[in-house]
């Protein structure tokens, strides 16, 4: 009995050895292939081993000698003659095994890795995920006013050039808003192909939705919508604005198909940072507003003139975030003063628990003040929006988990239809004049602002 155990455990060890031999012969084999194929020869000499096994024997191909078959009895070392090199990369196959590509993505990390790991609940709260180009730090950068309607001469212009917007926006600009990790600008239009203007409304705008890439062009992560325009041509626009943004994949704040949407936050999530931005507009400062504000089942604009909602929902981002921007459409056009309005609400918003405040509408540059310890930049005027020659500006913040880290005035000039940075005597002659408008900040020669 103990023979016939013994025989029967030897019969399994032989068929181990075997299924082993099978195993290291195809391994042999598997990373043999990979290395031809790295040294580009694989095709030529299989095809001509295929024809040496066929015919029995060996044949000349091209004044170069084909080994046998390997069937016949050679290993694959043998049918493929290697230079020492190559049988040297072989063998370190062999020894050491290339590792298996991970199919999954690494899992994320950080305060916030539960959140980012579930795009579900992303998406319904509206949180972005997006990568710092430092660790650590985001670069946050903020432009005025655009406009897209070819009917008037900054489109017009941008469509005759041959590099399009690149052409309307100088190199080192466009370096500022691409390179930002969030880059944020005042869409003051709507995209459609629909609607009717809005009747004795002195300017109405409208682009056609395809011009809605340029923004990718420009770097732009998010837009506000909550300004006196963007219900030019009446709801049906309007609601194909929201639409064709989310088409092409860039986020807006400041507008919704009724209040819940106009009014919602949008967060971004970089490097470890939670940011919560806000938008509203002040005008018009009626009670029946040619650009309607949204209800609670109507599509429009999150209106501020009566501050009530925006205060509680710059309180709610604050609960939910480390930063709070207000982007907030306010004051009187072609004035650097800020109006009573102005004065009024920025205490209030601050008080409520904005890191920055970041205005527009002016059309033309206006003060920067700290009020409560919170900076806030009164209009950053028209970025690219007519022809006139007017002074102009990028904004940069630099924000960390401890809060605001710098601050930046970064002078530019609208002219001829296109914008461009500032340097030198002209570059000091804006910042010499924001000085002059905001008495109570310092400004420096590189243009960084402090209380």
């Amino acid at each position: 009995m103990k023979k016939r155990k013994k025989r029967k455990n030897l019969k399994k060890s032989k068929n181990r050895k075997r299924q082993s031999r099978l195993g290291r012969l195809l391994a042999v084999f598997c990373t043999t292939f990979i290395s031809v194929v790295l040294m580009g020869t694989t095709v030529f000499f299989l095809c001509h081993v295929r024809k040496a096994g066929e015919e029995g024997g060996t044949r000349q191909a091209e004044g170069e000698k084909v080994q046998e078959n390997p069937t016949a009895g050679g290993t694959l070392q043998e049918v493929l003659p290697q230079e020492p090199e190559q049988k040297q990369q072989t063998q370190d196959l062999l020894e050491n095994p290339l590792p298996e590509e991970s199919e999954t993505e690494p899992e994320p990390q950080g305060k916030y890795a539960d959140i980012l790991a579930d795009s579900e609940y992303m998406q319904a709260n509206r949180i972005y995920a997006k990568e710092t180009a430092e660790d650590g730090k985001v670069t946050l950068v903020f432009a005025g006013d655009i406009l897209f309607d070819p009917g008037y001469s900054i489109m017009a212009k941008m469509l005759q050039r041959e590099g399009g917007i690149h052409d309307s926006i100088s190199e080192d600009l466009m370096a500022e808003m691409q390179n930002a990790d969030i880059f944020m600008v005042n869409n003051e239009f709507p995209y459609s192909n629909r609607g009717t203007p809005t009747p004795e409304k002195q300017f109405t705008f409208r682009a056609k939705p395809e011009s809605a890439e340029i923004l990718h062009e420009m770097g732009a992560d998010i837009v506000s919508l909550a300004n006196n325009h963007a219900y030019d041509y009446g709801e049906e626009a309007f609601l194909d604005t929201m639409e064709t943004l989310q088409n092409t994949g860039i986020p807006f704040v400041g507008a919704g198909r009724n209040l819940e949407e106009a009014s919602a936050p949008v967060y971004f999530i970089a490097g470890d940072v939670k940011i919560a931005v806000v938008s509203a507009t002040q005008i018009e400062r009626l009670d029946n507003p040619d650009t309607k504000g949204a209800t609670e089942t109507t599509a429009g604009v999150f209106r501020c003139w009566n501050p009530a909602n925006l205060l509680e929902k710059v309180k709610e981002a604050k609960e939910n975030s480390d930063f709070v921007i207000v982007y907030i459409h306010w004051g009187t056009e072609n004035t650097d003063e800020p109006d009573w309005a102005q004065l009024d609400q920025a205490p209030k918003i601050a008080d409520a628990g904005a890191d920055l405040i970041i205005g527009d509408h002016s059309h033309c540059l206006q003060p920067i003040q700290y009020v409560n310890g919170v900076p806030v930049v009164y209009s950053l005027g028209n970025f690219l929006f007519n022809s006139k020659e007017l002074d102009t500006c990028l904004v940069k913040a630099v924000v960390t988990e401890e809060g605001l880290e710098s601050l930046q005035f970064l002078p530019a000039l609208q002219k001829n239809c296109s914008t461009s940075m500032l340097y030198g005597g002209e570059k000091e002659r804006v910042l010499a004049y924001m000085r002059s408008i905001s008495p109570h900040v310092n400004i420096d020669g590189e243009g960084y602002i402090s209380q």
